[in-house]
This record gives structure tokens, C-alpha cells and sequence, in this order.
């Protein structure tokens, strides 16, 4: 369920969180039935808000190498990206209750690698970079409401493209971005990191159908 939060100028929406473990489920369901609700806001980050974010971060590395992808490290995402993000403005974060669910840089920062799928690097793009869902919170449509997000700040800025990089690993956002609208426009190397390859993605709202 989703509702617009005048007083924070952000999307809320109700998110179910089991309060039994699986195994204690009557209904063999992953998340239980015998669910309470606790309110998501999308919001601007604050700097009070690094601790937990960082404690997102590392949850979910473990979990990212795991399946093979080795875009994050125990060097980056870092604090200091974070605070430069917060102090510019462009980091969101999905709150549920005090609780840092997910997070995203939503920017305008192309980096000179997305030249090497034909993009304009002249044209003003929303660029989401730094999105993470805590493995608590997965499968609750927490990184489509960031990448709505991005979409809104496009729209109250006028930016008709949003463009995006991904690790060839991460097959969730693989999946998750052409439901949304983006589009596959090829293959890039990034310079900041070697020996990785990633997907470029873009969504041009000048193009959708009415």
C-alpha cells in the first residue's frame, strides 16, 4: 500500500514484517501471516543516518560476493561517499521506523565509460548509483520505490532520461529494471573498477506511451 506523506514529501507504504521465524509459521510461509505493519518513508538522507546505512552495506556485501558479484567491497561503498552524497543532497533512504531499509545516490554524475554505449554524455541524465536493499527487507519492492524516486526527481527537474549501471552479476536488478521501463543499451568496463564488468540502463520518459 502507498500513500504520499505531505509533511515529508516522500512516498510511504506499508510493508509487512514477520514477527515468527519461518519455521515457527503454521502456513510454511517464508514471511508469516501473523504479519505487523511498519510504515516506509522514502526520504532525504541525514548525516545521523550513516550508521545504519553503513550497517546496510554490510549486509549486504556478504551476500552480493556470494553470488558472484564483486562490484562492493570492504572499501567501497564507503562512509565518505555517503556524507558527500548527504551533503549534496542526492542520497535517499527507505526508513521503516528509525531502520535504514534501502538506499540510492540519485544524481546527475555520468561517469566517461556510458560514452562507450552511445549515450550523450552532454544530456542532463538522473543517475542512480549506491542502490542497496537490506537482505532484511528483500522482496518487498524497496529498490523500485528508490528507482521511483529517481523518476520523480527527474520529473520535478525536467530531465527526461534516467540512466543506470549495474554489476553482469546482480541478476535481481537484471530483472527488475525492464519491468520498470528501462531499456538494455550495452556493455561497459568502469575505470574506478577494474577486472568488472557492468550493464548500462536507461528509461527515457519522453518516449513513454501515454
Amino acid at each position: 500500500m502507498l500513500f504520499y506523506n505531505k509533511a515529508f514529501g516522500a512516498y510511504n507504504f506499508k510493508v509487512p514484517i514477520c514477527t515468527r521465524l519461518p519455521t515457527m509459521c503454521p502456513h510454511n510461509h517464508f514471511y508469516c501471516r501473523f504479519a505487523i505493519f511498519t510504515i516506509m518513508i522514502i526520504r532525504l538522507a541525514k548525516l545521523s543516518d550513516i550508521p545504519g546505512i553503513m550497517q546496510l552495506i554490510a549486509e549486504v556485501v556478504p551476500v552480493m560476493n556470494a553470488a558472484g558479484n564483486f562490484q562492493w567491497d570492504s572499501t567501497y561503498p564507503n562512509a565518505a561517499a555517503f556524507e558527500n552524497d548527504i551533503e549534496l543532497k542526492q542520497l535517499w533512504v527507505a526508513d521503516a521506523d528509525d531502520d535504514i531499509a534501502g538506499v540510492a545516490a540519485i544524481t546527475t554524475d555520468q561517469e566517461p565509460e556510458y560514452a562507450q554505449v552511445g549515450w550523450d554524455l552532454n544530456e542532463t541524465a538522473i543517475v542512480t548509483h549506491r542502490l542497496a536493499v537490506s537482505p532484511r527487507y528483500q522482496g518487498q519492492g524497496i529498490a523500485a520505490k528508490l528507482l521511483q524516486q529517481a523518476e520523480d526527481e527527474a520529473i520535478r527537474r525536467n530531465i527526461k532520461t534516467l540512466r543506470i549501471d549495474i554489476n553482469v552479476n546482480n541478476k535481481a536488478t537484471q530483472q527488475l529494471f525492464p519491468k520498470l521501463g528501462y531499456k538494455y543499451a550495452g556493455e561497459i568496463g568502469l575505470g574506478f573498477r577494474p577486472n568488472l564488468r557492468f550493464y548500462c540502463y536507461e528509461k527515457r520518459l519522453d518516449q513513454m506511451a501515454d
